[in-house]
């Protein structure tokens, strides 16, 4: 199924939608979408260094399909495999290279469920002893590119996966 038609047709983003995480696989780049957040490209998914981060959990990353599906229920089957499998070894790259106590994963859908970026993601968040993560969700906030830099660098070395996007899949 083609991403942009949402369950039964209905879709939440708006029309003429500017999805930023196409617009990064395209080559637009802003503040909060540069190329060094890219921590790994497969040919359906793609991982990178999250650009709002929670006090306790720096480093948090978004797993994405690269084409683009706006929620998890029409998402296709290889989609989500791919998904889920660069989830799992963004995961475990993590928790090796951040030394964590832990991480977390969440996955949100439609505006009553949290999602207020209309393109499929998973968080993949580092978790530490008492880090009261699900207790400060109003307290996360965007972090400048450069501060990205050293967690995308470590996740890449140890990924060891292409991150550079070879064809445009979004759209």
């Amino acid at each position: 199924m083609s991403g942009r038609g949402g369950v039964l047709g209905v879709r939440h983003e708006p029309s003429g939608y500017q999805c930023p995480f196409c617009l990064l696989q395209q080559g637009v780049f802003d503040e909060r979408n540069q190329p060094a957040d890219v921590v790994g490209v497969t040919g359906l998914a793609y991982a990178r260094i999250a650009p709002k981060w929670w006090p306790a959990n720096p480093g948090g990353v978004l797993v994405l399909p690269r084409a683009h599906h706006e929620n998890l229920y029409d998402l296709p089957d290889d989609v989500g495999h791919a998904v889920w499998d660069l989830t799992r070894s963004v995961a475990a790259a993590m928790k090796k290279t951040y030394q964590c106590d832990g991480v977390s994963t969440r996955q949100h859908n439609e505006p009553a469920g949290d999602q207020d970026v209309w393109h499929l993601h998973v968080h993949v968040l580092p978790r530490y002893e008492d880090d009261q993560l699900y207790l400060r969700h109003l307290d996360a906030a965007y972090v400048p590119a450069i501060d990205r830099v050293p967690y995308a660098e470590r996740l890449r070395e140890s990924l060891g996966v292409p991150t550079v996007f070879t064809r445009v899949r979004c759209a």
